[in-house]
């Protein structure tokens, strides 16, 4: 039983043609991924697959055992893949096939974290459309309005809509496709758009 999902970086957006049908997709990157542990569940409960992508600095050189006592110096990120049982033709070391994995046509659901915007105002963080510059108005431009009814109180409805951090939060996109695999390049072209900005991490699953 091959595991559910792959970690990936985002590359880019372009677009691909099927017959006379333009389709917009997102590149992966899926490469340099190894496999460096496994979670049983009699030790921890669940069973998973650890995965690790390994440092720019190392990519080219052969796998070494002692990678696994310094995970930080030799691999970018460690991630995680859990699974049903552990698949037996996985090792510690090995390539994850991207093409046996999730082959070309497959439905996937992405998962990852939105570009970052700093504090933003209610304009740009809830679609207020704020208040109109003519005719004597009192709230202008991009001000919030009234803060609730409890505002006399000290004290403001819970829930409310303000100004705050926008962005850098966790987000999954559903019912995307996998519309091309490059098992070489370990490339995968994703229909549609993605979150997170050029390199982020993105985790792929197959549609539950």
């Amino acid at each position: 039983m091959a595991i559910a999902g792959l970690w990936g970086n985002k590359i880019g957006m372009s677009q691909v043609f099927e017959g006379d049908k333009a389709i917009i997709v997102t590149a992966v990157d899926t490469s340099s991924w190894l496999i460096v542990g496994f979670k049983t569940l009699a030790k921890d409960g669940y069973t998973a697959v650890k995965l690790g992508k390994v440092h720019q600095k190392y990519r080219g050189q052969a796998f070494d055992v002692a990678w696994l006592k310094n995970l930080s110096r030799y691999f970018s990120y460690v991630r995680e893949v859990h699974c049903g049982e552990l698949p037996s033709e996985y090792v510690i070391g090995a390539d994850i096939n991207t093409l046996t994995t999730l082959p070309a046509g497959t439905g996937v659901d992405v998962i990852g974290t939105t570009i970052g915007r700093g504090f933003a105002g209610v304009v740009k963080r809830h679609g207020f459309s704020g208040g109109r510059s003519s005719h004597g108005g009192k709230n202008m431009l991009r001000r919030p309005g009234a803060l609730s009814f409890m505002r006399s109180e000290g004290r403001v409805v819970k829930g409310k809509r303000m100004g705050g951090h926008h962005g850098a939060t966790r987000c999954t996109l559903k019912g995307l496709r996998v519309v091309h695999v490059d098992p070489a390049a370990q490339l995968m072209l994703i229909s549609g758009s993605m979150p997170g900005k050029t390199g982020a991490l993105v985790f792929m699953r197959k549609c539950e």
